[in-house]
């Protein structure tokens, strides 16, 4: 007995010293949210990051590799990898990276699918290779919408098996990433014709779920059919796995409504009603809430509070704050020591309680901004469209303490592993680390 509690006050030590979970020791960014699904970095891999690097000197810049194609995927990190996705401007061809993380010598370049006659983005920024990819072990999950989706291996990158039958009208582009809970990969199609989330066994490939959305989207003409083609049906959103008294839910947000479904079963077990679309952010987990960005429309920030009783529509009962002014648009939260950081479009950096929905601070960057913050140590890291990283003391007051600029823009989200920051620009991908750093 004794040496069993000696062993579990060890494992317990190691846990509070590297910060990162046992299960993912070698997979400081398994996804495209980070570690622990809230765009933050475990102690151990923000350790050493740079606050300051130059482009035109070389300062702290231990890489630069060129790409083919476009995306805004998220790198993910793992066994000394980076995987993410590319396609060509047309969405013709789409291929998946692996790039070695100490070199940036590129190991795999494979081309995934080929497609004859994509449907038009219809926008200005969105890609054919948005969604980013889910990183085990064992596993790479690449997913491109309704173009395909696929299970390679991480050594060879040979397919293991691939999907291109998951039928979604995407209108403006897919950008949905997938997750991985136990054995199922849980998958999002927020399209014009049709909504649902669904879940595929991951070791095959096959349908263990499907659940089509409930929502009244409130769009329908004299005719009887949606109005706009069905554009306010869109969404883009990345599901969370949540825990719910023992029972895991999964928290998925599309257009007009949020809901809480059965992870085994995909049952649709509670809903909640908002005015927004374009849902892309993915929830927030903080004690028994679920906090929720509901989308580029009216947006608001919401926390939806879990437990035995969230069952229907939940709306009017289980909101513990609701946030409807001064919120991102296509910026995620990220949530850090229970404070969320939300960065509009715009510039301007927010702090908010995540258990009262208090504002905390202000903070005014400037520039425009896709791609979302993350939180490296004590400091947030802020990237424009045209290219200048901001980093801030992620305190309170926050306070801006370097500004870093390179030579084009960015709308991927940066990732972090083993103390550097992976950058995503239009055109390249950088590795931040202080000389000598691995």
């Amino acid at each position: 007995m004794q040496t069993s509690r000696w062993i579990s006050a060890k494992l317990l030590l190691l846990v509070i010293l590297f910060a990162r979970p046992l299960w993912a020791a070698e997979l400081p960014w398994p996804n495209r949210n980070g570690p622990f699904q809230n765009g933050s970095a475990a102690a151990c891999d923000a350790r050493g990051v740079p606050l300051e690097w130059d482009e035109s000197s070389g300062k702290n810049i231990a890489w630069k590799l060129d790409l083919d194609g476009l995306g805004h995927s998220t790198p993910v990190i793992g066994h000394g990898k980076l995987w993410f996705t590319a396609a060509t401007a047309d969405g013709k061809r789409q291929f998946v990276y692996a790039i070695d993380g100490r070199t940036g010598s590129v190991i795999h370049h494979k081309l995934l699918f080929e497609n004859r006659a994509p449907e038009k983005l219809g926008n200005k920024v969105n890609t054919y290779a948005s969604p980013s990819c889910v990183l085990e072990d064992d596993a790479v999950y690449i997913h491109f919408g309704s173009y395909g989706t696929a299970r390679v291996d991480p050594q060879t990158a040979a397919v293991i098996w691939q999907r291109r039958d998951l039928p979604c009208r995407h209108f403006r582009g897919p950008g949905s990433s997938p997750i991985v809970w136990q054995n199922l990969l849980i998958l999002t199609f927020d399209g014009i014709d049709q909504q649902y989330v669904t879940a595929l066994d991951k070791r095959t490939g096959k349908t263990v779920w499907r659940t089509d959305r409930s929502t009244d989207y409130h769009d329908l003409g004299p005719d009887g059919t949606p109005e706009r083609d069905g554009d306010i049906r869109k969404a883009y959103g990345t599901p969370a796995a949540m825990d719910v008294n023992g029972r895991t839910q999964i928290v998925s947000i599309g257009s007009r409504a949020a809901f809480g479904y059965d992870a085994a079963t995909g049952r649709e077990i509670w809903t909640v009603i908002h005015d927004d679309f374009n849902a892309a952010a993915p929830p927030l987990h903080f004690q028994n809430l679920a906090i929720i960005h509901t989308g580029s429309g009216g947006t608001n920030l919401m926390a939806v509070r879990l437990d035995d009783s969230t069952h229907g529509n939940v709306t009017d009962t289980h909101l513990a704050w609701n946030r409807t002014k001064r919120n991102s648009r296509l910026c995620a939260p990220v949530l850090d020591r229970g404070r969320i950081w939300m960065l509009t479009e715009n510039g301007v950096l927010f702090t908010v309680d995540a258990k009262t929905g208090e504002e905390r601070a202000v903070l005014r960057l400037g520039g425009s901004f896709v791609a979302s913050p993350v939180i490296a140590g004590d400091h947030l890291y802020a990237c424009d469209e045209d290219g200048l990283i901001t980093v801030v003391r992620a305190s309170l007051p926050p306070t801006v303490v370097a500004k870093n600029q390179f030579h084009e823009g960015m709308r991927a989200s940066p990732a972090v592993a083993d103390g550097a920051i992976y950058l995503r620009t239009f055109h390249s991908l950088y590795k931040i680390a202080a000389a000598g750093a691995k």
